[in-house]
């Protein structure tokens, strides 16, 4: 079983920044790929970034340029920086992995970005 726990989310200023962690623990041999989706009320969760075991990475129209994926394989954790955040941006943040070939879901951590 893998778990995974999100972290780093909160309330910020429109304009500001937030680094979201995703820390993974349980049986874990080789995660091959990590994800940050989001959910905002009344909507579908959505793509916002990923990485693969190789370090290759891919986002979503609307976090190019301003977020940051990146993976510390040592640590099994993943991180998302986001700047120049948008009112737009606040939503449910969820990390996701996939180990041997199984995906896994965080609990989800909440951003909220005023204006």
């Amino acid at each position: 079983q893998v778990r995974l726990v999100e972290s780093g989310g909160g309330l910020v200023q429109a304009g500001g920044s937030l680094r979201l962690s995703c820390a993974a623990s349980g049986s874990i041999f080789s995660i091959s790929f990590m994800g940050w989706y989001r959910q905002a009320p009344t909507k579908e969760r959505e793509l916002v970034a990923h990485i693969n075991g190789g370090g290759s990475t891919n986002y979503a129209d609307s976090a190019k340029g301003r977020f940051t994926i990146s993976r510390d394989n040592a640590k099994n954790t993943g991180y998302l920086q986001m700047n120049s955040l948008k009112p737009e941006d606040t939503a449910v943040y969820y990390c996701s992995a996939i180990v041997l070939g199984r995906l896994y879901w965080g609990q989800g951590t909440q951003v909220t970005v005023s204006s």
